[in-house]
């Protein structure tokens, strides 16, 4: 008897310690497997490939069922939004495709960076192919496949999957001296992969060929040569911390874990992305800034969340990139869009960022409520982007249908924006008004080596009512000359910051700002920020920015710049605008949109004062424009001094 229950207890003991050692496998702990990486690229180390082998399965990846499986695409047929994408796609089902562009637009577009002569005709050909296939899985009747293979055909015939302003400037990619994997060729080759996964053997075996072919040498081992360090790539968004890493690496991923019959190719491409996420995150901050803006927030972190949810679901679990290494952080960046607004769907179009953020009902937003509960800016607009309503998107977006209430049109609650938003690690304040018109401010320190980088420390955007009135002009159209340093809306030159002795601020990580002080009440906000750091002028010896928003009666909102030296120096600031204005005398002008008008004097105890203003020698910026540099220089060279501009509403 004894015996028995002796061999009972062993028989337990092991089955206990049997099921703790799969239940260690069940999830991956993403801290560990970071710990293991190599240090010499991003493809997984021998400990992390060992810890991966446990979770990954040996069949490819299916982001859904097979045209063949009817019960489930017959389900979504009867449903109205499958219903809705059909009529989408028989509304498009004779336009021809828009692609290859020619050799001489393509060589045109990377002389010039010219995008619109190129990339609409790329996203209109992808978006009309995504709606074919899935409408074809739909109705099951045939009637989109000749279409389907001419589109396929089209694409794969294309010389460079690339935008053409992302090739080098010999267009090796194009000459086929090298490959790459860029914004556009990511989703090519998701598109490819997502013809073969769904319509199989719908499609004519020399097709499927072609796309299997070109799927391996485009995306395939392009991705596992240069993420390994196998080959030199001109592109190398896997290293970076910008919305091209979390875009190109899911495209990159969905590709191989679901075209590639190699477990160990879908093994190193999974643990490389995991490594490279790492990255992409890291240009988060802990508070969830994201100095890319709203609108990039949507592309990468919508991208990010892609990545997530796929490698969710192919591993049952096991791998979770919602949480990766800082739910907390996590949670913040998808709260950004909500926390960024200065008043209702208005932002500051800091960096190459845009002055609007909208919930545009779109992939990003819905999944960031899903996750992690965030809020969201107000639905304002649909399909704001050509990523929002993508093919590999809308068939996660059925799954979670399937169990959501779609038709539930109760209003929802309608969130109130804080008194003030402190995105303290990059030093990034927003102040809101509390009148009945609202004045309103944003303002940052942060550092110029952001991603999509401004030379603009100290930058700020005024906000009166919901009309942008003074402040950050925005970035620069994309366009040949767009990313240079010495661009007038890129330097600091075209932003609202001060100038000394005809010297900008320079480029680089340590050259920044750093908010020193903060006080929030319900009637006054004050923030101190010290910017000397910004400016590689051995004379100058302190450069202190102090922003004030007196929320009594109207408002006034100051800003205020108190600077020494070592050496007499001519200092000046500039009100930045896209408004109309009228230059009153030396010390006022009044700024004008079609809904408000906002005055601005300019004071100082310590000499006199001129303003000057100059038009912005920009031809095409994406707020809009003309723009225009209202400088206000003191007459004289001083050692030290203070100069104020006060902004007032005029009603």
């Amino acid at each position: 008897m004894n015996l028995l229950k002796s061999l009972w207890f062993f028989m337990t003991l092991m089955c206990l310690i049997s099921c703790n050692s799969k239940e260690e496998h069940k999830t991956l702990n993403i801290n560990k497997f970071l710990a293991a990486a190599s240090s010499d690229n991003l493809s997984p180390s021998d400990a992390q490939v060992e810890m991966l082998k446990a979770i990954i399965p040996e069949e490819t990846f299916k982001p859904a069922p097979p045209i063949t499986d009817r019960n489930y695409w017959n389900e979504i047929a009867t449903t109205n939004y499958g219903k809705e994408y059909l009529k989408d796609a028989i509304s498009d089902i004779k336009i021809e495709p828009e692609v290859p562009i020619t050799d001489s637009i393509y060589r045109l577009a990377n002389k010039q960076g010219n995008r619109g002569i190129y990339k609409p005709r790329y996203y209109r050909t992808m978006t009309r192919l995504e709606h074919f296939m899935l409408a074809e899985c739909i109705e099951n009747k045939g009637r989109f496949l000749p279409q389907i293979e001419v589109y396929l055909n089209a694409i794969i015939s294309m010389k460079s999957w690339l935008h053409p302003n992302h090739d080098n400037k010999s267009n090796d990619v194009l000459e086929g001296k090298s490959m790459a994997i860029d914004l556009g060729s990511r989703r090519f080759g998701s598109d490819l992969a997502l013809a073969e996964v769904l319509l199989g053997e719908k499609l004519s075996s020399e097709t499927r060929q072609k796309i299997q072919k070109n799927l391996r040498s485009r995306i395939i081992d392009a991705y596992l040569n240069a993420t390994s360090g196998k080959t030199k790539t001109h592109l190398t968004w896997f290293n970076g911390t910008s919305n091209w890493n979390s875009v190109c690496t899911s495209g990159s991923v969905f590709v191989t874990i679901s075209a590639s019959q190699n477990f160990n190719e879908r093994l190193q491409a999974i643990g490389t992305a995991i490594n490279s996420m790492k990255n992409y995150l890291s240009g988060f901050g802990d508070d969830g800034y994201c100095s890319e803006g709203a609108g990039y927030w949507n592309y990468g972190f919508g991208h990010y969340l892609y990545l997530a949810e796929i490698l969710y679901n192919y591993t049952n679990g096991a791998i979770n990139l919602f949480e990766f290494n800082n739910k907390e952080k996590l949670k913040n960046v998808a709260n950004f869009p909500f926390r960024y607004q200065i008043s209702e769907s208005v932002c500051a179009p800091f960096a190459d960022g845009v002055s609007s953020v909208w919930n545009d009902d779109g992939f990003a937003s819905k999944m960031s409520v899903r996750k992690y509960n965030a809020k969201t800016p107000p639905f304002r607009r649909k399909k704001g982007g050509v990523d929002s309503f993508s093919a590999a998107f809308q068939l996660i977006e059925w799954e979670y249908m399937k169990t959501e209430l779609v038709n539930n049109q109760s209003e929802k609650k309608v969130e109130t924006l804080p008194n003030h938003t402190y995105f303290n690690e990059f030093g990034m304040v927003i102040s809101r008004g509390n009148q009945k018109v609202p004045l309103s401010i944003a303002i940052k320190a942060g550092h110029n080596r952001e991603n999509h980088n401004h030379m603009d420390v100290g930058t700020y955007t005024i906000v009166l009512g919901k009309d942008i009135i003074t402040g950050d002009i925005g970035a620069p159209s994309y366009t040949a000359g767009a990313f240079s340093d010495n661009n007038p809306a890129r330097s600091s030159w075209g932003h609202p910051v001060p100038r000394i002795n005809n010297k900008l601020q320079s480029k680089g990580r340590k050259f920044k700002g750093e908010i020193t002080e903060t006080e929030f009440t319900d009637s006054l906000d004050k923030v101190v920020m010290n910017i000397k750091e910004a400016y590689e002028i051995p004379s100058l010896t302190t450069l202190v920015r102090t922003i004030e928003n007196n929320k009594a009666g109207l408002g006034s909102i100051s800003i205020t710049d108190e600077f020494s030296l070592t050496e007499p120096s001519i200092f000046g600031v500039a009100i930045m605008t896209l408004s109309d204005y009228d230059i009153i005398d030396a010390n006022t002008v009044i700024l004008k949109t079609k809904n408000q008008t906002l005055k601005a004097e300019v004071f100082s105890e310590d000499g006199d004062l001129v303003i000057k203003d100059e038009r912005v020698p920009v031809k095409h910026l994406r707020e809009g424009g003309p723009a225009f540099r209202i400088g206000v220089d003191f007459t004289k060279p001083l050692k030290k001094g203070k100069l104020t501009i006060r902004f007032t509403p005029v009603f």
